[in-house]
Parts: C-alpha cells; structure tokens; sequence
C-alpha cells in the first residue's frame, strides 16, 4: 500500500525562500530516506536569497557556496519556481492544496526601527536598503543615497554595519572588478564622505562581529581606523565576561580592537571612528538629516547578560548620511500565524504553532523560524531539526489535494505568472556572466525583474 514518502507517493515538499536555510532543507529532505519532490518557490526570478542579494561583493569567498546549492538544486525531485510570490500570486491555502508539507524559509528582511525622533528624515537610510542596492536587488535599484556629505553614520555593531562601513570607505579600484552593481559603483566613485562613525551601544567585549570582517577593517587603503583608548578599559563585569571559556570570538575581537589604533597613518584619506557605549536618542535636522545625539551609556547586569543604560550625558555628531543596521524581523505571511513581538513564525523545533497547537504540514527554518542570528552555515542544523520533525510526522500528514505540477503550472499561467525554472535562471545567469566579462567582472547583475524575464524571451 502506498503511503506518504515512498516511491510510488513522494513526499511533496513546497519551501518558500531560495536562501541558505531553503537549500539546506531541501538537501536535508533529500537525504532523510523519504522519497521526496522539493518545489523551492521565490519571489525573484533569482536563487540563493541574501547569499546573492546581501553577501558583499568584495567577499566572493563566501558566495562559493553557491556551488553546494547548484548541486543540491541538480538532484532529482528538486524543482525552482521563481517569479512566483506567495501569498499574492498563489495563497498559501492553495499552495497546500499541491504539497503535502510547505516549510517557510522566507527569512527576515525588514530592518528593525531605532524608534527616535527625526528617524524618517531625509538621508536616514537602512543598512538593508543600502546593501541590496549595491548588490543589485532589484527592490532597491532606484534607491538613491547622498553621498556628497563628508560625514556618515552607521548604527549597529554586526557583520552588516562593517559591510557598509567598508564599501563606503573602500577606493573604487578595489570594488570595480567585484559584482557590485554597475549604479553602485558609479554613484560611489564620486562619493565625497571621508569619516564614517561606527556606533555600539555596548562596549568592546560585547560586539557581534566575527574577527575575519573586523580584520578586514585594517586592510582598506587610505583609510584610517580611530577608537579612543578610554573605550578599551573594561569593568569588572566584562572582563568576566570575556574570560568565559564559551566566549572566544569576544576575546578574537577584543585582540584586534586593541590594535587598531596604529592601523594607518593621520594622513589617511578616509577615517572609521568605531564608537562603543553610546546610543542614539535623535537624529537632528528639519527638512533633512543634519546630525545624531547620542546618549553615553554604562554596562548593567551580569555576564553575557549586559545591557546598556543611559547616562544623560549627550554628544552631537554632525552627519548627512546615516544607516542603521541594529538587526531585522520577519514579515508576516497571509494565512500562516505570526509572532509580532519577536518577527518570526511561532514554532517548536521547526513545527509551526498556532496559540500552541501545531498546524498540521506546516514548518519554517531559518531566520523566520529563530530570529537574525547566526552565519550562513547555522542554518545546515536548523534545517536539519525541522526535517526531522517532518520525518517524525509522516504518519500523520494527509495527502495533498492534488499531486500534479502541471496543474500548478497551469494555474499560475492564467494568473500571467511567468514561473522561472532552474534552467531559465542558468540563463539568466550565463547572460549576467557575459555581461561582466564585457566589463571586466566575475558577472554584471540584472537588477530589473523585466530585463531577467527579457532574457528568457530572447533565449
């Protein structure tokens, strides 16, 4: 008799995002011992999410693992439907009605807010308007940044908030034979900014960077990086902290920081001012942004619990750019529950919940499941919990309504969907490619959806 998962009932499998956790799934899935059909959907006619649309160009060490998925994506059962938005083209109800299982991995992508007054001032930017505009993503092609003013700020001490930092203060020549984006890097080459303030509202020993970017900061040609020796005396409490055995990356960061103000010479071009204990409480200007307050901070609470509180004591910076990058939250998908206080789909061990209960075939990984946390390669053992819940849940998973890709195809097709499959995007990819050896590029990015889709035609 068949059942769910064998040779004769595959288990149909829809997972919404193409980034890390959506691949890593799939291959998860595909090497459960279940007979499965994985159908990857994303809005952009694009894979790989933020590997894509929010690794720097400048670090094509970590896009390599793009050629893991390209693997992943070429076993048999495995299928790419882009162009095709849930909840919009095709609600997750009648998503259901095709897949026996729908795993949401659609991640966090909405920034989170600082909540300060003059927030929505002109030249306040997001670092992930920034970072997908440089990257070519097609939602923040038109964006447009003012980088005539002598003074940038960026709030937030991760991985992202250096990103910006070194593409803002990065000589062109060294980005030109990147895959940034060819607006980008124009609109760079005539950037005026020379200082940039790197702003944390803890100290030294509580920075989320990882010690491979932070280095990275020591090496950008003419270009100075400052931090006051004052900030570098640490109380008692976080000198704990950083001596806890689980605690290496602080003490990684901690040796770096400590030799950063002899990186460059005075005379340096360009300078990044890294700040720690400091807030801000309001950006400043009237028709557009004309500089941040911050508050000084202290450290409060016990080891790897710190938080930082106020002083009352203030420090103006005069700016015209600012981006914050403290952190993102998923956005809730129609149809499937949401938790709105933490931005992520209420789940235990992958399985969603709704006031508790679990929802039968639905599951989620990655960001939307756990929240902004962890590197690429977090995501190989947090897909890998949500398989094995799956798995473990075979027995009672009823089959889908209906079980043919033809029909699907069809629906969307009288929607005017135009579904893009892997081998459209492997020609979209060959055209990008070409056009960056034109260039003098590893590719040069479509950053239209029409100009990809303009390509399928062609072909």
């Amino acid at each position: 008799m068949s059942h769910l998962g064998s040779t004769d009932m595959p288990l149909r499998v829809a997972i919404v995002g193409s980034g890390p956790s959506a691949f890593y799934a799939a291959d998860a899935l595909m090497h459960s011992g279940t007979t499965v059909a994985v159908a990857m959907f994303d809005r952009l006619p694009t894979p790989y999410g933020l590997v894509r649309a929010g690794v720097a160009p400048d670090h094509p060490k970590i896009k390599s693992v793009i050629k893991v998925f390209d693997r992943i994506a070429a076993a048999p059962g495995y299928s790419f439907w882009g162009n095709v938005r849930i909840g919009t083209d095709l609600t997750v109800n009648e998503l259901r009605r095709f897949f026996d299982v729908v795993v949401f991995a659609y991640g966090a992508e909405k920034d989170r807010a600082l909540h300060i007054p003059g927030e929505d001032l002109p030249g306040s930017c997001t670092a992930t308007e920034f970072v997908g505009w440089y990257n070519g993503h097609p939602d923040y092609r038109d964006r447009t940044f003012d980088l005539t003013a002598e003074t940038a700020v960026v709030i937030g001490q991760g991985n992202v908030a250096l990103d910006v930092c070194r593409i803002l203060a990065k000589p062109v020549d060294e980005l030109a034979h990147t895959d940034i984006a060819a607006h980008a890097l124009e609109a760079l080459a005539s950037s005026r900014i020379r200082y940039i303030h790197l702003i944390g509202r803890r100290g030294p020993a509580q920075t989320k960077f990882t010690a491979a970017e932070l280095k990275e900061l020591l090496t950008i040609p003419d270009c100075r990086v400052v931090i006051d020796p004052e900030y570098m005396q640490l109380d008692s409490i976080s000198e704990q902290e950083l001596a806890l055995p689980e605690n290496a990356h602080a003490r990684a960061n901690m040796e770096i920081l400590r030799k950063i103000g002899d990186s460059h010479p005075s005379t340096a071009q360009k300078q990044i001012h890294i700040h720690f204990l400091k807030s801000p409480v309001a950006l400043l200007g009237t028709t557009r942004l004309e500089g941040v307050r911050l508050e000084k901070n202290r450290l409060e609470g016990e080891p790897m619990k710190l938080r930082a509180v106020g002083r009352g004591i203030y420090q103006d910076i005069p700016c015209g750019l600012l981006f914050r990058s403290v952190g993102y939250r998923g956005t809730e998908m129609p149809q499937v529950p949401f938790d709105h206080s933490r931005g992520v789909i209420p789940n235990r061990d992958g399985r969603v919940v709704d006031n508790g209960t679990p929802v039968v075939g639905f599951y989620t990984c990655g960001w939307i499941k756990r929240g902004p946390q962890g590197v690429i390669g977090t995501n190989k053992p947090d897909a890998a919990e949500t398989v094995k819940c799956i798995v473990e849940d075979l027995p009672r998973l009823s089959p889908c309504e209906a079980r043919d890709d033809e029909l699907l195809h069809t629906l969307l097709r009288e929607r005017g969907v135009r579904v893009v499959s892997f081998d459209d995007w492997r020609r979209i990819d060959a055209a990008e490619m070409e056009r960056g050896r034109a260039a003098g590029k590893p590719r040069e990015k479509f950053t239209r959806i029409e100009e990809m889709l303009a390509v399928l035609e062609k072909a």
